[in-house]
């Protein structure tokens, strides 16, 4: 799993990423700094261009990964910001693959390649050096247009410029782990207030529903009840209308089928997706003509000490479920529990107050009655 600075600069240059990027990728304003700090490097080493080169995913079939540019400054207009570079591709490939320092005093483009650049702009290029990032995965480069730039004095800033990269980088870390427990906190607080607003149950937990898609970024978010007789299950609510329809019943499940059903016999959460081999297995059943989630997230509802409910939230596309979001979900899952088991008590108290205005009027057949 890619750190989350990492991922930032992924969703700010643009490339594909998977959706619980979204909170990252709003601290994307403070990414220009990257770019900023390579501009001082190219000024510092009196360098041409500087590239920072970070993995674009997981390892491929062959094995071999790939690099993106991540950030770049130049002098000149023809950096390519879309250039990848594999591993052992070039000089900026090698020094992915072994990890070690490089420096080209006199580049030869006939023997060597960089592959950063659009057009005929490397024919330029007459020195190069780079070093692999300190404690992760990426390389920091610097190129020249004149012979013989760069010295050994050199390599020893440029190494300095790269664990500052890395120190940058997981500041942001931190910063947008800081962003997504404040989303959570606030989250929770128009989770509490519901109740308040909304006093009828059917427009309650359809906002509440909502309001967990929304927050946690899952785009089906579901109530499933325990049936009567235990034998089965079926939908309460959802956010979105796939299987409720307006006046109509929510059909019925077997308790030996889906994600839900396993979170109903056995009164514990699930969270995952293809990792895990969660995402083989349907939310509900195959019957019930939904999508193949990637990703799930399911809460039982403890109520007398006993799983009378589950809270289902999925995704069709994988989805990082960090610690922040997972208390969030369970807390959540938690006021829900809370919640309806405060509506069993009222119904039973209800039912036995009923109870009691019969058991205390007189009956028919009553000698008092006759009199």
């Amino acid at each position: 799993m890619l750190p989350s600075w990492l991922r930032v600069i992924i969703a700010h240059r643009g490339k594909t990423v998977p959706e619980d990027f979204r909170d990252e990728a709003g601290a994307a304003g403070a990414l220009p700094c990257y770019d900023r700090l390579l501009s001082i490097l190219c000024s510092v080493l009196n360098a041409y261009t500087a590239v920072l080169f970070l993995p674009a995913g997981e390892t491929g079939g062959d094995g071999v990964r790939t690099y993106f540019t991540a950030s770049g400054f130049s002098l000149g207009n023809s950096l390519d910001f879309s250039a990848e570079i594999r591993e052992g591709m070039g000089l900026a490939g090698w020094i992915l693959r072994h990890r070690e320092p490089l420096l080209v005093a006199n580049f030869d483009r006939r023997k060597n390649h960089l592959g950063y650049y659009a057009g005929n702009e490397e024919q330029h290029i007459k020195a190069f050096m780079g070093c692999a990032l300190p404690d992760a995965e990426g390389a920091l480069c610097v190129d020249s247009k004149r012979q013989y730039s760069f010295s050994e004095q050199d390599q020893k800033m440029l190494h300095l410029f790269a664990d500052l990269v890395v120190r940058l980088g997981k500041t942001l870390d931190d910063s947008v782990e800081n962003r997504q427990i404040l989303r959570c906190y606030a989250g929770l607080r128009a989770v509490y207030d519901l109740r308040k607003r909304h006093s009828r149950w059917a427009e309650f937990l359809r906002r509440y529903l909502e309001l967990m898609s929304g927050l946690t970024g899952f785009s089906y978010a579901l109530l499933c009840t325990r049936s009567p007789d235990g034998k089965s299950y079926s939908v309460e609510g959802e956010n979105s209308d796939r299987l409720l329809r307006p006046g109509g019943q929510s059909p019925l499940f077997p308790m030996s089928s889906g994600v839900a059903g396993w979170v109903f016999r056995n009164g514990a959460p699930l969270h995952g997706g293809s990792a895990d081999g969660l995402s083989e297995t349907p939310l509900l059943s195959r019957e019930a003509g939904l999508p193949q989630f990637r990703t799930v997230s399911a809460l039982p509802l403890v109520i007398q000490r006993r799983t009378r409910g589950v809270l289902c939230l999925a995704h069709e596309t994988p989805l990082r479920i960090g610690g922040a979001m997972q208390d969030f979900i369970r807390m959540a899952a938690d006021h829900m529990a809370l919640f309806l088991e405060n509506l069993f008590i009222k119904s039973r108290l209800r039912d036995l107050h009923r109870e009691a205005e019969r058991a205390a009027l007189p009956d028919a057949g009553d000698d008092t009655l006759r009199q």
